[in-house]
């Protein structure tokens, strides 16, 4: 008898999961495109002015870049966005995307490239919660930067996206700040559960057991925040990796949200975030100026 309970990717065998849920596996050249959005990356961190390593909690990795845009001709305060970025909750970090910065500034957005704390020294609990602190001390104090905390909008980029989407759907209130709040956010190739990288060589850093897995499982958690939200997914990624993207789109439509849902031809798991430098971009559209 067939198990309708059981999760699409539970019939994979180990070397299929690494190729599913994997993204350097499903793209053996992933540096290629890291090296080639270098340059870009360079000249942002060297010609953006920025204030760099701005604290927001004790860890060393609780850290934001501050990228401020010129102020709008009204005088008043630029929107903002806040970028978070991937690696699988263990790697990377904010200095390698400053080329958002480089493509948002110029639009008159202040951007804000953010760290978060990284397994196998943090666990996901801790990486998830600095994400959580890191947003409410961005709303607290953007406005020290020329940032309009009525503006915000968020994307994040694979486990970003994950944490983008434990952002959203936090009980703001709760936490005793409830003006945190959104004008939009984009999800881009998503890990919103993160279940399946148990079965994958990755869990030697996450050190995931069932029970934390199934704790940051954001695919059925509905946002509290109301905006516009983008989910976006690579049409040359794995049909799993593509499917998380729209079955956590499902589940928002299922609770009366209406998400803009792209798989953009052509992209892969890296080459997606050059959608990022075009303004006229799924992308580069869904972040509000």
């Amino acid at each position: 008898m067939r198990d309708d309970t059981a999760a699409p990717w539970s019939g994979l065998d180990r070397q299929a999961l690494e190729y599913q849920f994997n993204p350097r596996v499903s793209v053996p050249d992933f540096a290629r495109d890291d090296e080639r959005r270098a340059p870009l990356n360079d000249a942002a961190l060297a010609g953006l002015h920025a204030h760099r390593d701005l604290a927001y909690g004790d860890h060393p990795l609780r850290r934001v870049d501050v990228y401020p845009a010129a102020a709008p001709a009204d005088g008043g305060l630029a929107p903002v966005h806040i970028f978070l970025h991937g690696g699988y909750w263990r790697a990377l970090d904010r200095k390698k995307f400053a080329f958002i910065a480089g493509a948002l500034v110029p639009r008159g957005i202040t951007t804000v490239i953010a760290d978060y704390e990284l397994c196998p020294a943090s666990t996901l609990d801790q990486g998830v919660d600095s994400a959580l602190a890191g947003f409410a001390w961005i709303c607290g104090n953007i406005e020290n930067y020329g940032g309009d905390p009525a503006r915000i909008s968020i994307s994040g980029h694979s486990a970003g996206a994950h944490l983008a989407a434990a952002i959203l759907a936090e009980d703001w209130a709760a936490r005793g700040q409830p003006q945190a709040s959104l004008v939009a956010a984009t999800l881009v190739s998503g890990v919103f559960d993160p279940t399946p990288a148990m079965h994958t060589s990755i869990n030697q850093d996450l050190r995931l057991d069932a029970q934390t897995a199934a704790r940051h499982n954001l695919e059925a958690r509905i946002p509290r925040m109301a905006c516009p939200i983008s989910i976006v997914a690579g049409g040359r990624e794995p049909a799993h990796w593509i499917d998380m993207s729209l079955r956590y789109g499902r589940n928002l439509q299922n609770a009366g949200l209406d998400p803009a849902i792209h798989v953009l031809p052509g992209c892969h798991h890296f080459n997606i975030l050059d959608q990022y430098l075009d303004a006229a971009s799924v992308v580069g559209r869904s972040i509000p100026g």
